[in-house]
């Protein structure tokens, strides 16, 4: 009897197991192993108009797993880990082969925040202690070539800066909002007649005492005015009279922003580009952070509003699965894909369990119940200090998780230095016949511009092929700041020597797509081209 029922236990694993896998293996979605040893964490990523990605984690973390070059360690009396210390805290990934090479940053860039300039220069803002009023630079540069982190010395933060939220603006100049204790904006580069920080009552006003104001989330309208949500509110912002013109319902769920973060996105604009929705998923509830409960489930519920719209209210809806500390990343298609993250607990060091290993596809056109849909399951867990970005060839980059104050990689949930791509259905094999390539497009284009894009694809075109315009932001703690996709106006394609050309007219100004470099898509039957990097200028 007890070889029959070991037996038939063990039948019924086997069942189960089959079972689990024939599922995993017909959900929609491939993942692969990039790099099995990025030798540090990325609590921030970037990716650069030269198809490199910057990776940065904090400089008083200890021992990464990538040395610096020979004489070039960083000396910091006040490092109470190394005070000589010869290893990378940041480093650059080239796409193209998947090589590391490693950058030197100085100052501790804990928790700092970050945006692309219009020349391309990334700028990267804040931090902890010896970092806390820095300002740095990283000017990209071709893989072959040399290029690091520069740290301003001539210009400071007027106010110290920990857990902001940067978001670039019409005119090609940066904003950051809040931080931790300091409840003001500046820009960069500072305004002649707005020098220093101005107060802004509203983050404040929604502190509580977790903090969760922090890392708010920022969204430049097309109307030029900033969306800032915090904890559970949010308003309209006129950076230019510096003035809350609209305070927006608060939305229910409990805290929704650091360190209960869910996550946020701005839908695709298009049409004539005057609407513009919000949309913010998951979270920790109240309390969790308080109470360092690790089992306390997080939120599934996602709001959805109209930010533009005269009366505009929250639309609820949930995911499949409750969700803190997932990103939201904007694909070429409008869709939004949500990636990385645990189902209970909260954001913090070793304060959150069970990590949810399902990504999910937000799909916006579909009716409330049939947006969401369940992707094919990765198998690190991404918890605290992972990040997701879009990557020129339509895959989404996987990075970091570090949920402990220094590395450590015997834990249940270890520092996490691979990197993953996971590719979207729309690179399926099945679809590659569909699959655009852009044979032409200018280098540059004016707002308002009309110019040709020029593509090919294996099978007849039939419908519009899209143009979407989709920039680079810096993804950092759940949320990826200035993220934004334009679809602009195009006519149908039409056949021209053995491509298609398409008509298209450039964004009209830059409150709907701020100037700078872009990654640019052609979309056909939703199955999105390798992009070309595109230089929006006024």
């Amino acid at each position: 009897m007890a070889k029959y029922a070991s037996s038939s236990r063990w039948l019924l694993q086997s069942l189960i197991f089959t079972i689990l896998w024939t599922v995993r293996a017909q959900l929609p979605g491939t993942w692969e192993l990039l790099v099995p040893n990025a030798g540090v964490a990325s609590m921030h990523t970037a990716v650069t108009r030269f198809n490199t990605v910057v990776l940065l984690d904090r400089t008083n973390i200890g021992p990464s797993r990538k040395m610096l070059p020979k004489g070039h360690c960083r000396i910091d009396s006040n490092d109470v880990v190394l005070k000589k210390d010869c290893f990378a805290h940041s480093v650059v990934l080239d796409l193209q082969t998947n090589q590391i090479r490693p950058l030197m940053i100085l100052t501790d860039t804990w928790c700092s925040s970050g945006q692309f300039l219009p020349d391309g220069t990334l700028v990267q803002t804040g931090g902890d202690l010896d970092g806390f009023k820095k300002i740095r630079k990283f000017e990209p540069c071709e893989p072959g070539e040399f290029c690091d982190w520069v740290e301003l010395k001539d210009v400071e933060l007027a106010n110290g800066r920990w857990y902001a939220t940067n978001q670039i603006l019409p005119d090609g100049t940066v904003i950051i909002v809040g931080g931790r204790g300091t409840n003001t904006v500046e820009y960069y580069p500072p305004r002649k007649n707005k020098k220093g920080a101005i107060e802004l009552k509203f983050l404040a006003d929604v502190e509580d005492n977790q903090m969760d104001n922090l890392y708010p989330y920022v969204h430049l309208l097309p109307n030029g005015h900033l969306f800032i949500f915090a904890n559970n509110k949010a308003v309209m912002y006129d950076h230019e009279g510096n003035r809350v013109i609209r305070d927006y319902p608060a939305l229910s769920g409990g805290p929704r922003n650091y360190p209960s973060a869910g996550s946020s996105v701005m839908l695709a604009l298009e049409g004539d580009f005057s609407t513009a929705v919000i949309v913010i998923c998951g979270g920790a509830q109240y309390g969790a952070f308080i109470e360092r409960s690790t089992d306390t489930p997080a939120h599934g519920s996602c709001g959805r509003i109209v930010a533009t719209d005269p009366k505009p209210g929250w639309e609820m809806e949930d995911m499949p699965y409750g969700r803190i500390m997932g990103d939201m990343v904007m694909l070429p298609t409008g869709d939004t894909l949500i990636i990385n993250g645990a189902q209970a607990g909260t954001q913090g060091f070793e304060m959150a369990s069970n990590p949810c290993l399902y990504p999910v596809l937000y799909r916006p056109d579909q009716p409330v119940g049939l947006r969401f849909m369940t992707l094919n399951p990765g198998t690190v867990p991404r918890m605290y200090h992972s990040t997701a970005n879009l990557l020129p060839d339509g895959r989404v980059l996987i990075a970091g998780s570090n949920p402990h104050y220094f590395y450590k990689f015997g834990a249940e949930f270890p520092t996490e230095l691979r990197l993953e791509t996971f590719s979207p259905e729309y690179l399926s094999p099945d679809r590659a016949n569909v699959r655009p390539v852009i044979e032409g497009i200018p280098e540059t284009v004016r707002y308002g511009e009309a110019f040709d894009v020029f593509v090919s694809v294996s099978l007849p075109v039939v419908g519009i092929i899209e143009v979407n315009f989709g920039n680079a932001p810096f993804a950092t703690h759940s949320f990826s700041q200035g993220q934004r996709l334009v679809k602009i106006n195009v006519t149908p394609s039409v056949p021209d020597g053995g491509r298609y050309r398409i008509k298209c007219t450039a964004p009209p100004n830059g409150a709907v797509a701020p100037p700078g470099y872009y990654m640019v898509f052609a979309v056909n039957q939703g199955v999105p081209s390798v992009a070309r990097w595109v230089h929006l200028v006024a």
